[in-house]
Parts: C-alpha cells; sequence; structure tokens
C-alpha cells in the first residue's frame, strides 16, 4: 500500500494471478483472501487512459498497486510473449509512466540469472567492501574463454544451466549424460557460449517423507524470501521447504511433480504474533472498504449456484428413483413399473444426459437400466452424470477459492473428495447408493445453509442467489414437465406425485395444507404457484426480481432493465393463472396442452434471462490475441 503512486490513503490493490490452473493458485487465494485485496486474472483488467482499471460489474476501478504473481514474460502480450492470455495489455506502459505500482516488479527476474552468481563475490567487495557471508555454489560462466573452457573439459561432473528462466530450459546433470549426449551439448554450449553456466554439482540434504505408509528419504531445498524495504531488505523467518517425489531425484520444482513441506523454526520463547493486516492510526476509525467484485468472479459466482443447486436436484431425484428400483425388485406391481419408467425418462431429461432412457436403445435401457443408473451416479466421465456436475461446482469454486470460508471450503473438499475424483464403476450397491447420496444432500444443504448464512449481501451473494433460483426454476419444471404434463392412470398418477413433491422437499408440506389425496392441481398450487414455497417456481421469480433490482444499473435511464422486465414477465404469468385451468383435460386428450405450453414459456425466459445477465455483466471481451510467437524461444 505505501508504494501506490496515487490514492495513497486508500489505494486500491489487487493480486495478479495466473488462475486456478496454476500450481500456486491456493497461496495466491489465500493471501488476497487475508489481505482483503481483489484476486484477479489478466482479463480483469484493462489499460485505459495510461492508467489499469479493474473491470467491475458497476464500471472500470483505478487500480493502484498490483501484488504480480505471473510471470514477468506473460504480463504484458503487447510487449513481450504475444501470445500470453494471461497479462494485460499496456501494462508495461502505464508501469513505466508511473501510474501503477508493481509489488514484485517487472524486470527483477533478471537477478535470478545464474551467470550473476559467478560474479557475486566481486560484486560484494566492490559495493560492500567485504566477503560473502554465505557462499554462493561455484559458477562458471561460458561467456568468458577461460571458464568457458573449464566447463567443457568438465561437462561430466556439472550441472549446467541456461541462463534465462523458460519452461523448456531445464537444467542438466552432467553425470547422468551418456557420451553421445556429452557431446551434443558441448556442441550446442560453443555454439552459443554466453547462454550457459556450468556449476559444482552439491549434493542434496535429505529430509522424511511419508511414502506409502512408510518413512523414506527425499532430497530436498529450502528457499528463503526476504521483503524490500525503502530502507532495504527484511529477511522472513522459515522458507519454503520443496522436496523430491521420486526416491533419489533431484527436479524439486512444483511443476514437475515436487511436493512442499512445512518449515519449522524453533525459538527459545513464544514468538509475538505478527499481522499483515493495516493498522489504524491511534484513536481513528477502521475504514470501512466497499468491496469490488469483477465481472469474472460474479460470472463463477452464478456457476456455483447454478451447479450447487443442478448437483442437490440431481441427488434427490436420482434418490427417488433408486428407491423406486428397489421396491420394484423387491415387491413392485405394474404401478411401479410404470411410474419407474416415467421417472427414468425424467432422469434424463433433468440431468440432459442424452440419449439415455429417451432416445436410441432407450426402451432397452429402460428394461435393464441398471448400466446407465450406475453411469449417472458414479462415472465422473458421462455427460450430465451426478459426478461430472460436482467436479464442476468444485471447479467453479475454486476459480473464486479468495470468496469462501474455511467452514465453506471444508464442505466442498468433503464432496470433491467423495464424489467429484471417483473412477467409474461397474457395479453399484443401490440401497448404499441411497445412503451416500444422503450424505451428500446433507454437504450440498450445509454449503447452501453456509453461504446464505455467511455471506454478505453484496454483489457477489446477489449473483450466486441468482444462479441457485435460475437453475432450481429449471429443474423444476423439467421434472415438473417430464412426469406430469401426460394424463396417467390413477395410482400412477399418485406415484408420481408423491416422488415429484419428495425431490422438492415438498411432501410433508402438502400433508400439512391439504390432508388429502394427492391431486395435480394441489401439487401445481404447491410447487409452481406458491411464493412461499422455497421449492415453488414463483418463489424463485419472486426471489430473482428482487436480486436483479439490486444489481448495477445505468440510473439515467428511468425504466426497467432488461433482465427485470424478463423476470416480471414470467411472475405475471404464473400470477395470472391458477392450477385449475392448467390441469382441465379436454374429453379424449391425454395431454395438459396450457401446462405444458406454460412450463415451455418460463423455461424460455429463464433461459433468455441467463443470456441477458451473461451479455450485461459476464462479458469478457478481449482485444486480438497473437497465437503464435512472432520471435521463437531461443534454443534451451
Amino acid at each position: 500500500a505505501a508504494i501506490a503512486p496515487h490514492n495513497k490513503a486508500d489505494p486500491r490493490v489487487v493480486v495478479l494471478t495466473p488462475g486456478p490452473h496454476n500450481e500456486t493458485y491456493f497461496e495466491h487465494a489465500y493471501l488476497a483472501a487475508y489481505l482483503g485485496y481483489n484476486l484477479v486474472q489478466g482479463s480483469d483488467l484493462v489499460v485505459r487512459d495510461g492508467r489499469v482499471w479493474l473491470k467491475a460489474l458497476d464500471g472500470l476501478k483505478a487500480v493502484d498497486v498490483i501484488l504480480r504473481r505471473v510471470d514477468a514474460d506473460y504480463c504484458d502480450p503487447l510487449e513481450l510473449r504475444e501470445e500470453s492470455q494471461l497479462g494485460v495489455a499496456g501494462l508495461l506502459e502505464v508501469a513505466r509512466r508511473g501510474n501503477v505500482a508493481i509489488a514484485n516488479p517487472l524486470g527483477s527476474g533478471v537477478l535470478e540469472n545464474p551467470a550473476l552468481m559467478a560474479f557475486l563475490p566481486a560484486i560484494a567487495e566492490h559495493f560492500l567492501g567485504q566477503e560473502l557471508q554465505l557462499p554462493s555454489v561455484a559458477t562458471w560462466w561460458c561467456g568468458q574463454a577461460k571458464e568457458r573452457d573449464y566447463v567443457l573439459k568438465n561437462l561430466d561432473k556439472l550441472v549446467i544451466k541456461p541462463i534465462y528462466r523458460h519452461r523448456a530450459a531445464q537444467p542438466v546433470f552432467g553425470p547422468n549424460l551418456s557420451r553421445k549426449e556429452l557431446e551434443s551439448l558441448r556442441v550446442r554450449i560453443r555454439s552459443r557460449p554466453r547462454q550457459y553456466v556450468g556449476q559444482e554439482l552439491v549434493s542434496f540434504s535429505t529430509v522424511p517423507a511419508l511414502i506409502d505408509g512408510r518413512i523414506e528419504p527425499r532430497h530436498a531445498v529450502m528457499r528463503s524470501f526476504m521483503v524490500a524495504r525503502e530502507d532495504g531488505y527484511v529477511v522472513m523467518p522459515g522458507g519454503l521447504t520443496r522436496s523430491a517425489l521420486d526416491k533419489g531425484g533431484v527436479d524439486v520444482s512444483n511443476q514437475t511433480g515436487g511436493v512442499s513441506k512445512d518449515t519449522w523454526v524453533l525459538a527459545s520463547e513464544p514468538e509475538r504474533h505478527d499481522s499483515l493486516w493495516l493498522q489504524p492510526a491511534t484513536g481513528g476509525a477502521t475504514t470501512v472498504h466497499r468491496s469490488v467484485v469483477p465481472s469474472r468472479a460474479a460470472d463463477n459466482l452464478f456457476w456455483v449456484g447454478r451447479y450447487s443447486e443442478r448437483a442437490e436436484m440431481t441427488a434427490r431425484f436420482l434418490r427417488t428413483v433408486l428407491r423406486k428400483w428397489v421396491e420394484v425388485q423387491e415387491f413392485g406391481d405394474d404401478s411401479d413399473r410404470a411410474s419407474l419408467q416415467h421417472m427414468l425418462r425424467a432422469l434424463t431429461h433433468l440431468t440432459s444426459s442424452y440419449p439415455g432412457f429417451v432416445g436410441d436403445d432407450g426402451e432397452a435401457r429402460l428394461a435393464q437400466p441398471e448400466n446407465e443408473l450406475i453411469a449417472l451416479s458414479g462415472d465422473a466421465a458421462y455427460n450430465g452424470s451426478l459426478p461430472a456436475t460436482l467436479r464442476l461446482f468444485v471447479q467453479t469454486a475454486y476459480a473464486a477459492r479468495d470468496l469462501w470460508s474455511s467452514d465453506t471450503w471444508r464442505v466442498m473438499d468433503e464432496i470433491e473428495r467423495n464424489w467429484s475424483t471417483k473412477p467409474a464403476q461397474t457395479r453399484v450397491n443401490f440401497i448404499t447408493q441411497q445412503d451416500k447420496l444422503d450424505q451428500l444432500i446433507t454437504s450440498l444443504m450445509a454449503f447452501s445453509g453456509l453461504s446464505a448464512e455467511s455471506m454478505l449481501r453484496e454483489q457477489g451473494w446477489h449473483f450466486l442467489d441468482i444462479g441457485r433460483r435460475i437453475e432450481r426454476g429449471l429443474l423444476t419444471c423439467s421434472l415438473l414437465r417430464s412426469l406430469l404434463t401426460t394424463a396417467h392412470p390413477q395410482e400412477v398418477e399418485y406415484k408420481l406425485l408423491e416422488a415429484t413433491l419428495t425431490t422438492n422437499e415438498s411432501l410433508i408440506a402438502y400433508r400439512r395444507r391439504y390432508r388429502a389425496f394427492l391431486q395435480l392441481p394441489s401439487t401445481l398450487e404447491l410447487l409452481f404457484f406458491d411464493a412461499g414455497n422455497p421449492r415453488a417456481v414463483l418463489y424463485q421469480l419472486d426471489r430473482l426480481q428482487e436480486h436483479t433490482a439490486a444489481l448495477p444499473h445505468d440510473e439515467s435511464r428511468n425504466q426497467l432493465s432488461t433482465e427485470q422486465r424478463l423476470v416480471l414477465e414470467a411472475a405475471t404469468q404464473l400470477r395470472l393463472t391458477d392450477a385449475e385451468s392448467l390441469t382441465t383435460l379436454p374429453e379424449g386428450q391425454f395431454w395438459y396442452q396450457d401446462f405444458d405450453q406454460r412450463l415451455a414459456r418460463i423455461t424460455h425466459l429463464l433461459g433468455r434471462i441467463t443470456d441477458v445477465l451473461s451479455e450485461s455483466y459476464f462479458s469478457h471481451t478481449a482485444g486480438p490475441q497473437q497465437l503464435a510467437p512472432l520471435h521463437p524461444d531461443l534454443e534451451p
């Protein structure tokens, strides 16, 4: 905050990350959440008028400081790597003008050039008048004739490193090379001697590692850190220990499978707690910072809401189907078998796992549904399956990692551990599977409760709940349309109504309200028209009206936004309709045409609301991107 060039009293600081696919993304998210800074990717920022701006839901917000966690050469596709999708075009020019401060500044990576290590002793003598307190590894830069000759004569005893960092520029261990490989390396060094250094081969220390329940040694290195300040550098206590994955291996990088280990520094007395949070001046009040949600984060929250609701409804209906399947196997009658077939088809529609029970070979699958049910409940690679939906839920939530509490992550970790990484199964005990679905539904309800009771009612929460309400409305319409828009014999209809109410957690509410035999008009009153039932479609539309009204809008236009008009149209259509008119069946017909068309219209409007929200708030229109580098990397 102290290095901000503008707005020094209250600077906007962001943490620039490559994104959730980076191996250190958790660290970036943790740091951003701890400090209360926005975690941003390159697509969240834009350069305008010589400044860097954050693309927020309610417009552009000036950025004063960037804590950079993206490799320097990927930070500006305009001047550095043309094909980079991670940076911000024009960032270097803004930095040159002094209009944005970059902590971990661009260009500081030059100090990691291993060729400098050959000159560190002389540098220390020249500038400090003293020798290095910690000797560096003996290094010979091949750009000098004498040193180059030494390296070429001792290739089989040295480690050879390129002087610049690159994914393909990995150290080469001379003792591991064959004669042919050594000769090839000599040719490369002679052709471009300035690009290589030779270093003495230092023995790695080993640390104990728990491997398959046993303690084994693994090579490790410890990285220490210093923080730059105006008056110099401060050495941080402890460090980061990396250990190799394989026995005898010396590659400890995260990108090649190395793992991190905790580093403990023993002290003779308890350490004083140091906080990185800004401290208010004596007697001063803490400044309230209104959180800004980048459009990308709002997009992720929206889909977290949708995927969580989709997973919950899928789990609930799958549990209902499995119960009916077990009943049919044990003592089901003809009405049970008929209702099960309708429910299986509805399961395909609900999960969009086509062809499933409705496409080609659908009749064969209805006769032998076990394999399809196993895939839907246990195969993460099967489109529309419960594990596939849960994987999308966890991945999208991880992309907004800095916005969740530790308790919320504990719930998501449990879900991921038990479901989203499940391998495909060939046999499933459907009775045991119901118990697992019970546990999953409990976890998903815990996530819903934590997000509802713990998140501030700010923009991010509105989009999370908008996604949830849209998905619940869509899935409820899908279930009603699949099961109840066609007339059935009374005993079959009763069982389909019971399955619909059970899946929507409304069976007890129905019994308490009506105390009567299950009927289609009463079921629609509860699940379609009841604004007081959290599972009803009208309830979702009422919540959507509240949420869309709270979103940022153009205040100069004294009219409803497009999404508000769409929600209002859907809610008005429901309020102007009654259940009796939708469930009146003309003589000789078996299809509730008005009911089906009303469901189709509501589904269409909810889909349009999603499209409009995406266009208005989630659009990440990017400039042209160079897909092939104009300056290929030099040979490593």
